[in-house]
């Protein structure tokens, strides 16, 4: 690439700016770089762009919001969005926009470059069609709440479905809002208007499943005494989200199937097919390779379901989501009549440490189940512990300043004569907080990122607590 290519990169941070800079030429790309809404109306009024790569907010205003104007000069240059503000609305606006790409920040840098060397070999927006923006729905309404890397990209691949209707497959522990997924996609994407009907198939007697998907008429069998329309003609010109779709029994399945190759169904007892027109969302936590192998699940039927896949992280994996996600069920909560509370830093900081095994869902019922009972409007540590108990698990730790085991150690105050009862928790967590940071960052060579991610905390908070505990993280550091 050379200057017959340039690049125009809209970026007022300077440190990211820079970093760009240099992996976009050493791909041989020559670049502009300005940090303002009107510098870069300048650049764009004097030369040609191959493509643009601009961040959101600006120091004179919302690059995203201006792009209306962009595309008055460049309407061919494809665009790339970057924001530190990692929510779905701002991926959905990017998506409204045609935007070529939409990196969340911290992004992968290599991914950027990819994108780049694919936008300089395209001419026009991602998508000529903007008919079918989701103006209709506010998006920061959505249900889906955390910025941490793992939900951008759910929030990405939500997005790339939108303006579609692709089969899409949702897979994820149990807890972690698949259905919620479901509902964002039809809600923002070009089924809005037409309705949303939701099955868990794995709450249907297994002889009823096909009369609840595709109907059935009177006399069909014992008990059918009338006729009745199914969930796919209920879900006629929107949306069929088929829940827990892994536990389908093996007749239904074969007759999905078929529903989807066809577009068409019939009725059990019925000898009329039936056209219908619906966007298939399924979602299961179960794995179902395992599934194929046994011969319970049809290997093409996943196939033909698995057309875009989207992961849900279990909540362990984005442990940096739990403070935000506290924050909108306690005002979920307050606008269900329950008391207006609040948490402590160091109350949230509890949570974050906790495994939730039922994920979102179950951190969700703690939450209410705080503002219930509580005493008082701010929610300490000890509040906490008293409302839901502590999952403080004995577990060995290294050896680290010549201090015994964790085990050993929490063993010895569970046995003791007077055990220092309401106090154990802190008191481990003194006693072994300094020892475990410091294990966290000798493995990681002092990187406080990596050290972060394997405790399972918020990196701020690791940053926080190396320095109210006198920690010099260089020392750790790799030669």
């Amino acid at each position: 690439m050379t200057a017959n290519n340039p690049i125009l990169l809209v970026e007022d941070d300077a440190a990211i700016a820079t970093v760009i800079i240099a992996a976009l030429e050493d791909e041989g790309f020559a670049i502009a770089h300005c940090a303002s809404i009107a510098a870069r109306d300048k650049q764009l009024a004097a030369r040609q762009f191959a493509v643009m790569l601009t961040d959101v907010i600006l120091e004179d205003g919302d690059g995203l919001a201006s792009l209306s104007a962009v595309r008055d000069r460049a309407p061919d240059m494809p665009v790339i969005v970057l924001s530190a503000q990692n929510t779905l609305d701002t991926a959905v606006r990017a998506s409204e926009s045609d935007a070529f790409e939409y990196f969340p920040k911290p992004f992968d840098l290599d991914e950027l470059v990819h994108a780049v060397r694919q936008a300089a070999g395209t001419r026009g927006p991602a998508s000529a069609d903007t008919s079918q923006a989701v103006n209709g729905v506010e998006a920061e309404k959505m249900p889906l709440v955390g910025r941490s890397p793992a939900m951008q990209g759910v929030y990405r691949m939500i997005t790339r479905v939108l303006r579609n209707d692709l089969t899409v497959l949702v897979t994820g522990e149990s807890g972690t809002g698949k259905e919620l997924v479901a509902e964002a996609i039809h809600e923002l994407g070009n089924r809005r208007t037409g309705p949303f009907v939701a099955v868990n198939t794995a709450a249907i007697p297994a002889d009823l499943v096909e009369s609840e998907l595709f109907g059935h008429e009177k006399g069909a069998f014992t008990g059918a005494i009338s006729q009745a329309i199914g969930k796919f003609e209920q879900a006629n010109g929107g949306t069929l989200f088929l829940d827990e779709i892994g536990d389908m029994p093996s007749e239904a399945q074969t007759r999905l199937l078929r529903a989807l190759q066809s577009g068409r169904i019939r009725r059990v007892g019925g000898r009329q097919e039936i056209a219908v027109n619906v966007r298939i969302i399924a979602a299961t936590n179960r794995d179902f390779a395992p599934m194929i192998a046994s011969g319970t699940f049809r290997e093409d039927l996943f196939y033909r379901l698995n057309v875009v896949p989207i992961v849900l992280p279990p909540l362990r994996e984005r442990r940096e989501d739990i403070s935000a996600l506290v924050q909108h069920f306690l005002i979920a909560a307050a606008e269900d009549g329950l008391p207006r509370r609040t948490l402590t830093t160091h109350a949230i900081e509890q949570l974050e440490q906790r495994n939730w095994r039922g994920n979102v869902r179950e951190l969700r019922n703690v939450v209410y189940r705080l503002a219930l009972m509580a005493r008082e409007e701010r929610i300490d540590t000890d509040s906490v512990i008293d409302i839901i108990g502590s999952e403080l698990t004995p577990t060995i730790m290294p050896q680290s300043g010549g201090q015994g085991g964790f085990g050993d150690a929490l063993a010895s105050w569970l046995t003791a004569e007077n055990p220092p009862s309401g106090a154990i928790y802190h008191r481990a967590l003194a006693a072994f907080e300094k020892p475990l940071i410091e294990y966290a960052l000798g493995r990681t060579g002092g990187n406080q990122l990596r050290a972060a991610q394997l405790l399972g905390i918020n990196r701020n908070t690791l940053r926080k607590r190396i320095g109210e505990l006198g920690l010099e993280p260089d020392r750790f550091s790799a030669p």
